[in-house]
């Protein structure tokens, strides 16, 4: 199964840690990388990611980030007709780097595009028109991962 996993899915680590949620989604997030490294689930990293990553402001955070990049084993680059389909997202209401990362997220044919922003995924439901499903990462977890 292919993840494209959105840049808040990364940082979810670094959230404060009191809300049940962020702890339940940052275990789920170190299960996911155990399974990549056993060869279970692979990521999709793409240069949406890497840019968001590298304006991180907090260099340790940063560079944990780009460790955790290093697990994908497909890598997609930037190009205009990738350009025009996130512009289109745009036109449809989502904001600039979750159009990208979206339309990252069908060019590569992930099985899911997995974030931790409940308003992008009640555009993205909404919008109705997205070619890879979407999720959180508590459901892709109870749905789908431990159902395989």
């Amino acid at each position: 199964m292919k993840l494209y996993l959105d840049m808040c899915v990364y940082n979810r680590p670094f959230d404060e840690q009191s809300q049940p949620r962020i702890v339940i989604e940052t275990q789920i997030f170190v299960v996911l990388l155990l399974m990549v490294s056993q060869g279970h689930l692979e990521f999709i990293n793409s240069f949406a990611l890497a840019y968001e990553s590298s304006r991180n402001p907090k260099p340790e955070n940063r560079l944990k980030v780009a460790d955790f990049l290093r697990y994908s084993s497909e890598y997609i680059s930037y190009d205009e007709g990738l350009l025009n389909r996130a512009l289109v997202f745009e036109q449809m209401g989502l904001e600039g780097m979750d159009a990208v990362h979206v339309a990252c997220a069908e060019r590569a044919k992930a099985d899911f595009f997995v974030t931790c922003d409940d308003r992008l995924l009640k555009k993205l439901e909404r919008i109705g028109n997205v070619g890879v499903a979407c999720c959180n990462l508590i459901d892709l977890v109870s749905q789908e991962v431990f159902k395989r």
